[in-house]
């Protein structure tokens, strides 16, 4: 066999060949080699700390100095231009889509005002301008208490901090406007000196501690959706913690799932309110996302929050986790096709497909709720006493909180279908056999005609068929932000110059 330099001997070409290969792929070793070596720079760079953050620094623009891309993509939630077929990040009055809820939730401050929540970055905003949270300064009736701040905003935990849990959980919401500022943010889910994930709201800690369990001892995978359960969950103001407090509290004592947390409430005698049409003592679920979540197939194969509404990009050398907190709809690629293969049109339509069939079975129970209340209504009328009407009462109780309880889950219908579609069925058939008791009822006191289902066709007829005057509850509302606004902001502005 002739060797290399016999045969670039005899072809001069062949040598000068090799000679510019071997200069190509020492070029390329070169160029592979800068990109590796700046990647590392870039990611050393910006995983070293610019900034020390204080304990309990709240404003996430001083961990966005050392955090710019989380940061920067925190922000996104500004953003609310994203509808899907049924949710999105744009504001939506839910009242004006299902009017059927201003009756079923008739006595109470839901009946008012109920959006579809916009991004974390409008937290603050939107509890201020909620028909929901009252008007103290003008003597409204239902301002909410200081609680309602609970999941708003990193500025909680500090407050807590300062005045202890239970003092914080004491008074009006009004009274912590100009401390509570910052929106949802870093503080909330990250240890400032390590930025570990931590939990931060005691409700959750104190919920798994009466059940035996150890929060702190959840893996990284864990805490990727824990620190969502922190706020993500179905809870209550337990009023029996001291004198004037609303104590945030978990009802899973008995465990998670809508029968179980029934159980406990009835236990304790609790309700929300009484309902104004059929004095039922109801519930009102708040968000049970992270409960229902634990039914369906992907929390049950180790499938966390932020892998599908925060996952991970890439930009250079640096692995982030994308803070937008979005619908998966959203980011179909990133959230999505990590796992699976099929096609984008194709996942959203199974997403839907999995909605259409739950809010279809949603809106009969919806209905037949709103005729179980017209029904106990006329009851009353015609001179129920208490004891025929305490196992209707009972019924419409259960029935709605089922409703409620898939309602009002983010999502729910989606992360559990099947479970959700369980919980719709046995409130549907609940509210069918408490209309029957009715009917008897009604019946034995002289009553056997129909009861015409009202026009509820808008929220506006909804709400006027409870009696609610709306005109005088925003211009109650605009008075007191008119007033109180610009004395928040004066004070927050001025603690800022003194944290600086």
């Amino acid at each position: 066999m002739k060797s290399i330099t016999e045969l670039t001997q005899k072809r001069p070409a062949l040598a000068w060949l090799l000679f510019f290969a071997t200069i190509a792929v020492v070029f390329l070793l070169g160029l592979l080699a800068s990109s590796i070596i700046e990647r590392r720079a870039e990611a050393l760079f910006v995983n070293t700390p610019k900034t020390v953050l204080r304990d309990g620094e709240v404003r996430n623009e001083k961990w966005g100095e050392n955090y710019p891309r989380e940061f920067q993509s925190y922000y996104g939630t500004a953003d609310t231009s994203f509808r899907s077929k049924h949710g999105g990040n744009a504001m939506v009055d839910m009242l004006e889509e299902v009017p059927e809820m201003v009756v079923l939730w008739a006595g109470y401050l839901f009946s008012r005002d109920y959006n579809q929540g916009r991004g974390h970055y409008y937290a603050i905003e939107d509890i201020y301008n909620s028909l929901r949270t009252g008007a103290p300064m003008s003597g409204d009736a239902g301002p909410q208490p200081t609680t309602c701040w609970a999941c708003k905003s990193p500025d909680v935990p500090r407050m807590m901090k300062e005045e202890g849990i239970t003092q914080y959980h004491s008074g009006m919401w009004a009274r912590l406007g100009s401390e509570i500022v910052n929106p949802i943010g870093c503080a909330d889910c990250h240890n400032a000196s390590t930025a570990n994930l931590q939990i931060s709201r005691p409700a959750l800690i104190e919920a798994f501690q009466r059940q035996g369990k150890d929060v702190t001892s959840a893996s990284y995978q864990e805490m990727r959706s824990l620190v969502c359960a922190q706020c993500h969950v179905e809870y209550y103001f337990n009023k029996k913690v001291a004198e004037g407090a609303n104590y945030l509290t978990f009802p899973w004592d008995k465990g998670m799932t809508v029968e179980e947390m029934e159980k406990y409430y009835d236990e304790i005698e609790f309700s929300d309110w009484t309902h104004a049409l059929s004095r039922a003592p109801m519930l009102k679920a708040q968000h049970p996302d992270y409960e229902v979540a634990q039914f369906g197939i992907h929390a049950q194969r180790g499938v966390a929050c932020a892998d599908c509404h925060m996952p991970y990009q890439s930009e250079g050398g640096v692995k982030y986790t994308n803070h937008k907190m979005q619908s998966p709809l959203n980011n179909v690629a990133a959230s999505c096709q990590v796992c699976h293969r099929e096609e984008t049109a194709t996942l959203v339509q199974n997403v839907y497909d999995r909605q259409d069939k739950i809010l279809e079975a949603r809106g009969e129970l919806e209905k037949a709720l709103v005729r179980t209340h017209v029904e106990a209504k006329k009851a009353w009328e015609l001179g129920a006493t208490e004891e025929q009407m305490k196992d209707i009462l009972k019924g419409i109780r259960r029935a709605q909180w089922r409703w409620d309880y898939v309602a009002a889950s983010h999502g729910g219908s989606f992360h559990a279908p099947v479970e959700c579609g369980r919980i719709v069925t046995a409130g549907l058939n609940i509210a069918q056999e408490t209309r029957l008791k009715l009917a008897r009822l009604l019946s034995s006191l002289g009553f056997n005609g129909e009861i015409p289902y009202p026009d509820i066709s808008t929220k506006a007829k909804a709400q006027e068929f409870i009696g609610l005057d709306m005109k005088k509850f925003r211009e109650e509302k605009a008075l007191f932000l008119k007033e109180v606004i610009p004395v928040w902001k004066a004070a927050a502005a001025e603690r800022e110059s003194s944290w600086n």
